[in-house]
């Protein structure tokens, strides 16, 4: 699997842990089903330490953290702007209390779009709303295996792929994203263009549809791209 290759129109790259991921995965759902196409789904899993610093909370406070005053704004400013799309959406956003590793959920992606490619917006739905309330453990594999069974998506063998070929394609996956040019979610992929942020839809949009017109600006409403039941 090659970062900016794929048979599909376009590829998406998300992460479980990633806010801005989260508000931006109905509309692109709604969009790739409004369209009549096929996206590549992938995961990229965030290194967050490595540029936010790390943090852990215990009933709210913070008990740990290794992270400058800086990053704690952009941290916060974060959350304050994903908070306001999923919120429109009827989502609830919760600032998580760790770090989380995602790589198991993340690996989940891959394991759907293997095995049964129509189920992948119903895994997300199993998986991002819950997340985001604080219900969810992604680092345990029972609990990620039930999401894939409450989507109706058969997880026997997923143990071990998470363990084996999935993990070795998650891995290769992740050691080519910055060196292709990204390095955040949702990232949207097509041709030689790489777009960073739900804001682009419209201009994915405008591009899958065939250039018609004008290219739009950059921004979208969530009206315009309704969420969909998967």
């Amino acid at each position: 699997m090659k970062a900016l290759e794929s048979d599909a129109p376009l590829i998406i790259y998300i992460d479980i842990k990633s806010p801005y991921a989260f508000a931006a995965i109905r509309p692109t759902l709604a969009l790739e089903q409004a369209l009549g196409m096929r996206f590549d789904w992938r995961p990229l899993t965030l290194d967050i330490p490595s540029y936010l610093g790390s943090a852990r909370k215990s009933q709210g406070k913070v008990v740990e953290s290794t992270r400058s005053a800086s990053q704690w704004e952009r941290v916060k400013y974060g959350y304050r702007d994903a908070r306001r799309y999923a919120e429109r959406q009827g989502l609830m956003l919760k600032g998580t209390e760790k770090i989380w590793d995602s790589s198991i959920a993340n690996i989940g992606i891959l394991w759907v779009m293997q095995t049964d490619r129509n189920r992948l917006g119903a895994y997300l739905e199993t998986v991002y709303p819950p997340f985001w309330r604080r219900e969810l453990d992604i680092e345990d594999i029972a609990v990620v295996e039930g999401c894939l069974k409450a989507a109706g998506i058969n997880a026997e063998g997923f143990a071990a792929f998470q363990q084996g070929e999935g993990r070795l394609q998650h891995d290769e996956l992740q050691s080519q994203l910055h060196l292709s040019g990204i390095y955040g979610v949702p990232t949207y992929v097509f041709d030689d263009t790489i777009l960073f942020g739900r804001e682009h839809l419209p201009f994915v949009r405008w591009h899958l549809e065939g250039k018609k017109g004008s290219a739009p600006d950059i921004a979208y409403e969530i009206e315009a791209l309704e969420a969909v039941s998967c």
